[in-house]
């Protein structure tokens, strides 16, 4: 007997790496070792190893079997190691032939039927990328897995019928046994669920054109106002007003949804943005990404390519709020824990919405209102200017009147809406793609003040606001991109004085800057 080999992939983050699995066995009492820095998960492989190929009728060697994951020093975590150990120790027992480069990504039942794991997408992308395009899955797997191109994907039921095709014999095989199709997916990925419409909104004509221009431009955007006012529907429309994924971002947005699911069932690539609205009692940990060993993605990261929205953002723990100026500068989340670091793309649009005060009744005149003026200062103190900076639009929402209540008809809808953010998104990726960006949100400050740089004259009013400290400097890129997405949609090439007005009003109108 030699030693046989086979590969799997082992997840940090989203990033893959071919793990190399050999197995040995040796003259010795018998025994399974699983050496390579194993989690609980993995140490546990070998009960369900041993009885998933009695099952499959071809049992394991009574003798020491030891099985090396490559390279020892990159922790290895979950159940998706089993079926590449597995054929490992049946190719050095001589029962299956030799397998090549194929990579092994499935769980084992007791009773020989392959399982489907998470994170099979972005598993399969790195198979992909490291030069090794054979890959075999559970069959609930494998439809989610041919979505990643260049990909040579098998899927298979049970042990038995995978030894079978690599040369086990057949006649000890229990090649009879069918554990039916209980684990296969419906069809259905939720990509097609009905999207709120925008014509549902009543009147706030200067919401629904400030959510416009969010949606052209990919700006952050704060909603402040009474209970009521329509803040929640606002943000709830957006989505439905942003463009389908290109397939790149498709892919990126597939494969966290895969690596986050409880069992991904992914059967095409969701083409929509997603749309997340965690509830304010959400710690760091569901927002950001975290929880024991490697952290796992959260809300932020779910949100990638899409919205995420903070209702009552102010009733969030200050912390957790914070801990959003990362992504929202760099589109990135870093997770340092002591296991190791994973790193999540979380390029969102943020959307909080926030009441005047903490009993709500402070819009208009506030005669109704029993807030001090120190419970409301606690109250917006939990969001910190240094994350109100980075939000570009800051709108004021006021009560729906009763003339523009319940009018049915008048009001545009998301698909006539939805038509000029496409063109205006189109617009920046003529002028934006050959500096690698996309949307006007996206521009750093460089290139705002040299290739897109406008006149003295068109930005005196935002230079005056910068000299007062009305402004800050990040306030003062924020602004431009917003009148440059402001003349995208307009047609205007280029933003001129009533543009910049514009911008500005939009990022001042809740009184800050």
């Amino acid at each position: 007997m030699g030693v046989g080999r086979s590969y799997c992939v082992a997840l940090v983050g989203l990033n893959g790496y071919i793990v190399e699995v050999e197995a040995d066995i040796g003259q010795t009492l018998p025994n399974f070792v699983i050496l390579g820095l194993p989690d609980a998960a993995l140490n546990e492989a070998k009960e369900r190893i041993r009885s998933a190929a009695q099952n499959s009728g071809i049992p394991l060697s009574r003798r020491k079997i030891t099985a090396n994951l490559i390279p020892a020093s990159l922790p290895k975590r979950g159940s998706g190691f089993d079926l590449a150990i597995t054929m490992a120790v049946l190719c050095a027992a001589n029962d299956v032939r030799s397998i090549g480069g194929t990579v092994f990504i499935a769980e084992l039942g007791l009773d020989g039927r392959l399982r489907p794991v998470r994170g099979i997408l972005p598993a399969v992308m790195a198979a992909v990328q490291a030069g090794y395009p054979d890959v075999v899955v559970a069959d609930s797997n494998a439809v989610e897995a041919s979505l990643v191109p260049g990909a040579n994907v098998r899927g298979y039921k049970t042990l038995a019928r995978l030894a079978f095709d690599f040369g086990a014999d057949p006649k000890e095989l229990a090649l009879d046994y069918d554990p039916g199709d209980g684990c296969v997916p419906d069809g259905d990925d939720g990509d097609h669920a009905m999207v709120p419409d925008l014509c549902d909104v009543s009147g706030q004509g200067e919401a629904r054109r400030a959510l416009e221009v969010a949606a052209a431009g990919g700006h952050h955007m704060l909603l402040t106002g009474p209970p009521g006012a329509g803040k929640t529907m606002l943000a709830e429309r957006l989505p439905g007003l942003l463009p389908d994924l290109a397939d790149n971002a498709a892919m990126e947005v597939t494969a966290i949804h895969s690596l986050a699911a409880v069992q991904s069932s992914a059967v095409r690539l969701i083409r929509r943005p997603p749309f997340e609205n965690p509830h304010h009692s959400a710690t760091a940990a569901a927002i950001i990404g975290g929880g024991s060993g490697l952290p796992r993605p959260g809300a932020a990261s779910r949100a990638h390519r899409g919205v995420l929205f903070l209702d009552e953002a102010p009733e969030y723990e200050r912390r957790v709020l914070d801990a959003l100026r990362q992504p929202l500068e760099s589109g990135e989340l870093v997770i340092h824990r002591s296991a190791g670091t994973a790193a999540y793309p979380a390029r969102f649009q943020l959307i909080l919405a926030a009441n005047p005060c903490p009993c709500g009744k402070a819009s208009g005149k506030g005669m109704d209102c029993t807030c001090t003026a120190m419970m409301r200062r606690r109250y917006f103190g939990r969001m910190s200017g240094p994350l109100l900076d980075r939000v570009d639009i800051q709108l004021q929402v006021e009560r729906v009147s009763l003339a523009d209540f319940g009018q049915a008809g008048r009001e545009e809808d998301t698909g006539a809406v939805a038509a000029r953010v496409l063109a205006a998104r189109e617009a920046q990726l003529d002028r934006l793609q050959k500096l690698g960006l996309e949307t006007n949100s996206q521009v750093p400050g460089r290139t705002l003040r040299g290739e897109l740089r406008l006149s003295s004259g068109t930005t005196r009013i935002l230079d005056t606001a910068l000299e007062r400290g009305t402004l800050t400097a990040r306030g003062y890129d924020r602004v431009l991109r917003l009148a440059w997405t402001l003349a995208d949609l307009g047609h205007s090439g280029t933003p001129d004085v009533d543009h910049i007005g514009q911008a500005l009003g939009l990022r001042q109108a809740a009184g800050a800057t």
